[in-house]
């Protein structure tokens, strides 16, 4: 398990950027599950939408995309590399995100050749599939 500390020691992002507040199991190579706390006072909420505040989609990406770094970040040697998103694929958005929920991120890699790296993620809230996406990602230099 990794707390918040150890996740800024992995990722470059900072708030308002990091979507993930835990990461609660670590399989290197096979899977990763990690926790966002989504709270009422979340900057994007403010404008999405005022009056009925839903997480938007592309966030919960993120948030798998950010788990998925740390899994990277766990498996191979990634020393001064940094892990990029780069692209999103099979994309489904099931129930909207609100304030309250906990969003748990599980991701699992499904190909790595070299620096790339394919992976399938799913977010659920209370066990209840919310979103679901393959991205990839690369691992260079800064």
């Amino acid at each position: 398990m990794l707390d918040i500390m150890e996740i800024q020691k992995i990722l470059p992002h900072r708030y308002p950027f990091l979507y993930v507040d835990r990461i609660l199991e670590v399989e290197p190579g096979k899977r990763i599950v990690g926790l966002k706390n989504v709270t009422f006072d979340e900057h994007f909420f403010q404008g999405h939408f005022p009056g009925r505040p839903i997480m938007p989609g592309v966030l919960i990406v993120e948030a798998m995309a950010q788990v998925a770094g740390i899994l990277v970040h766990k498996t191979v040697e990634t020393n001064d590399k940094m892990v990029y998103f780069m692209s999103i694929d099979k994309v489904k958005f099931r129930k909207p995100v609100v304030p309250g929920d906990q969003l748990m991120l599980e991701v699992e890699p499904i190909q790595s050749r070299g620096s790339v790296h394919k992976f399938k993620g799913e977010a659920k809230v209370e066990g209840k599939l919310v979103c679901e996406a393959e991205f990839m990602a690369m691992t260079a230099r800064e």
